[in-house]
């Protein structure tokens, strides 16, 4: 096959690694790859730069570079460049060398000959052809060949066939680690933004027993930050933290404020978590002696200011450092410290801070207002927060949505009814966001008030302007319940049960088990209680003697539940099909015999955070006791998993072999209509023009073929295309019309405009990077006929 230009025989000048060389009349000459001034560019490819997304704005300048910044890094200076892949930079973080002979010195002429078609023909093809080429070279390809290949690949830029090259090597009988190529190969793949096989190949390096090399550390550290999405800020932390103390290399100063960055990016509620690494990442600055910049004290102080229980010490102390380090208290600073002092109900500390922001003369920050708020309401003068409010829109200040919330909330906290109402009106007028706190404040105040029609009309209000949840219809039962409308209670229990975005869990089925109760309903009181222990929720103990009473009473012996047998039933047997068909991972315990489910979900997605709800509702008494501690359906993690147990032994035989997934020989008799919902809502999405794209996980052609004559069966014609390890079925026009009929009764509510706009990322990958682009290549169902 003709190949491109780029692909031409390799030059004679490039040399070839070898951990030893064969035989010769005198040793052949090398080249050092990796150590300056040989050959400076010869390996040393310059892949696009990619940029590190935008952050928090207060921390801009921690990357920016100066004008007249020497060329040489300095130690104890920062590179302040903001593209991590710029040259200087790689070149600071060396690398290992790697030793390789020339081509023309090998013995052989056909050895040659054949090398050099290798390398002129391999990078054209995709994996499978690829992988043939090389197996049809075993009788004669030997380590020394086969790095050569590797070798040029790279000089070529192509990284994933030096990677495909290189996972080629390994499985063959003659291979020894090469901890230098696996190095290069890593380094290359990280700058070129492949994380996942960059991060194979640093695990592949701590297998052998080998510490990566500073530069791989680096690399990839920074090819997670560059990755906005997922879980990759964590992994980005975990390589941080090896790198200092698996491998005691000292990261540069760009590094440390790189992630310092990302640590802070987020808002104030999720980044509050990263406080913990984030001093960690000070730390090291300060015991390494690098300069450490403005706005990291800022940051440590925004991060201190989220959390639940404050460490005033630590802020006075931080504080402390940075007018030392001769560093003015910027407005975001002195916010903070508001912030931090409102939190505690420190009046006077707070109102210091205060005047401290007006002696600036700069621009008055609406936060600064929420501080001077909640801290008058928590030295019970909600009317002074009121007047604050109101002095605030008296200077032109226009209120924001955190604003609003703060005020509403302390109205209601203060059953200042008519105040209350009339600032929800102003905020529904005003045509914000974000609602749904506002109007569970109004709900809470109707409900200690008793005035339930009034609940009953905000509930109504609330659903035609904002996505329902559980905490909702929550409040809605309970104020039915004390109203004493138990049948409307009813209904509204059975809804919450049906709706797979809703749910009930232990406080609504508590709720309903006392509103039958009262009415002296034990029967279906009963029932409650029943499913109650089968979901393995809590129950009151003074229900719990109501409930005895009542049954005895009634002539009907009431005795404490057994052990509720653990038994899947249909419709969870149906959902983890479809989700093991997505991705879902499922791992054997030390018992023989009995196995684990891992759901893991996406963080950055809404269709993801609104089916992990549903999950963990689903699955509850499934999960370990730490899964189940959780009220508030916002504090659902995003990872959870289930206990041990023999009956998940069955999916793990069918899906998994010698831990890979597969497809099961008879999955074409267990794609139902809700197989296939659950499957597009964990590892599937609709594309904006309407097609829908189906991943399948694990599995062979065979199976996948399986597959597409099931969904033919019934009527749902699909085209399929494989792209890297995975195969992706995909509905187009019409046929992907049909597909959303049949599965439209399972989907969650308002399931399919969630996952329109989230193509990019799907099923249980995070970081997950192929061969083509994900939208270019879902874009080819369209084009086929």
């Amino acid at each position: 096959m003709a190949s491109t230009s780029y692909c031409a025989t390799p030059s004679p000048s490039l040399r070839c690694s070898a951990a030893f060389f064969p035989t010769f009349a005198s040793p052949p000459t090398v080249l050092r790859f990796a150590v300056p001034p040989l050959l400076p560019r010869r390996l040393a490819v310059s892949p696009p730069r990619i940029r590190i997304p935008a952050v928090a704005s207060a921390l801009e300048s921690l990357v920016q570079e100066s004008d007249d910044e020497d060329e040489e890094y300095d130690e104890s200076g920062m590179f302040k460049d903001e593209a991590w892949a710029s040259a200087d930079e790689r070149d600071a973080v060396r690398s290992p060398e790697l030793v390789v002979p020339e081509l023309e010195e090998l013995p052989e002429q056909w050895r040659r000959s054949r090398i050099a078609w290798l390398c002129k023909e391999l990078p054209a093809y995709k994996h499978s052809t690829f992988t043939r080429i090389l197996n049809a070279q075993r009788k004669w390809l030997t380590q020394e060949d086969a790095t050569y290949v590797a070798v040029h690949c790279l000089r070529i830029r192509d990284n994933d066939a030096a990677f495909r090259v290189f996972s080629w090597m390994e499985r063959q009988h003659w291979y020894r680690f090469n901890f230098a190529l696996a190095t290069r190969v890593a380094d290359f793949l990280g700058r070129e933004g492949k994380v996942e096989k960059c991060r194979e190949m640093f695990e592949a390096m701590v297998k052998q027993g080998r510490v990566p090399a500073e530069s791989t550390f680096h690399i990839l550290t920074v090819a997670y930050l560059s990755t906005p999405r997922g879980r990759c800020l964590e992994h980005a932390c975990t390589i941080y933290n090896q790198m200092i103390q698996m491998g005691g290399y000292k990261p540069r100063l760009s590094l440390h404020n790189s992630l310092f960055r990302a640590l802070v990016s987020k808002t104030g509620g999720t980044a509050k978590h990263n406080l913990r690494q984030a001093e960690f990442v000070y730390h090291n600055l300060v015991t390494t002696n690098l300069e450490v910049h403005k706005e990291v004290y800022a940051g440590l102080i925004w991060l201190h200011s989220y959390q639940d229980v404050i460490d005033r010490d630590r802020i006075i102390a931080l504080r402390k450092e940075m007018k030392q380090a001769g560093f003015d208290e910027s407005i975001d600073v002195l916010v903070s410290v508001m912030r931090a002092f409102s939190k505690e109900g420190r009046v006077q500390e707070t109102e210091a801070t205060w005047h401290e922001i007006l002696q600036t003369g700069s621009e008055l920050p609406a936060q600064a207002y929420v501080c001077r708020m909640e801290v008058y309401a928590r030295t019970g003068e909600p009317m002074k927060s009121l007047d604050i409010f109101r002095e605030m829109k008296r200077q032109s200040i226009p209120p924001n949505v955190a604003t609003y919330h703060k005020i509403i909330e302390i109205m209601a906290n203060a059953k200042e009814i008519d105040v209350a109402e009339q600032l929800m009106d102003e905020f529904s007028e005003s045509h914000m966001k974000h609602l749904m706190p506002a109007f569970l404040a109004l709900m809470y105040m109707y409900l200690d008030l008793d005035m339930h029609e009034k609940l009953e009309l905000t509930f109504s209000k609330c659903l035609a302007r904002c996505r329902p949840n559980r905490i909702l219809y929550t409040i809605y039962l309970e104020s039915q319940i004390r109203a004493g409308n138990v049948e409307k209670a009813e209904e509204v229990f059975n809804e919450m049960h049906k709706k797979g975005t809703i749910g009930t869990n232990a406080k609504s089925c508590n709720i309903m088990l006392r509103g039958y109760i009262s009415v002296e309903d034990y029967q279906k009181a009963e029932k409650v209680y029943d499913m109650m222990c089968k979901k393995k929720y809590d129950v009151q103990e003074d229900l719990l003697e109501e409930l005895q009473t009542g049954l005895r009473l009634g002539k009907k012996v009431a005795v404490k539940p057994k052990p509720v047998s653990m038994k899947l039933d249909q419709e969870q047997r149906e959902i983890l099909i479809g989700f093991l068909l997505g991705g879902t991972q499922i791992e054997s315990h030390a018992q023989r015999g009995v196995h684990i489910v891992h759901f893991k979900f996406q963080e950055y997605s809404d269709a993801h955070s609104v089916l992990r709800v549903h999950i963990h509702e689903r699955f509850f008494e499934w999960l370990t006791s730490a899964s189940r501690s959780f009220d508030d359906e916002s504090k659902i993690p995003y990872e959870f998993s289930t206990i041990p147990h023999l009956h998940f032994g069955f999916f793990a035989d069918q899906f998994f072999l010698k831990g890979q997934p597969v497809l099961p020989k008879l999955i074409h008799r267990w794609l139902s209509p809700r197989v296939l919902a659950y499957w597009f809502m964990f590892g599937g999405f609709k594309l904006s023009s309407g097609d829908i794209v189906l991943k399948v996980s694990g599995g062979n052609s065979e199976g996948v073929e399986r597959i597409v004559n099931s969904l033919h069966a019934q009527s749902l014609p699909s085209k399929v295309k494989r792209k890297g390890q995975f195969f992706w079925i995909g509905f187009q026009g019409s046929n992907a019309d049909s597909f959303c009929k049949v599965i439209e009764p399972y989907l969650l509510d308002g399931f399919l405009g969630l996952t329109t706009q989230e193509s990019g990322s799907v099923g249980s990958g995070d970081d997950q990077d192929t061969e083509t682009d994900s939208d270019d290549d879902t874009r080819k169902y369209g084009s086929e006929e």
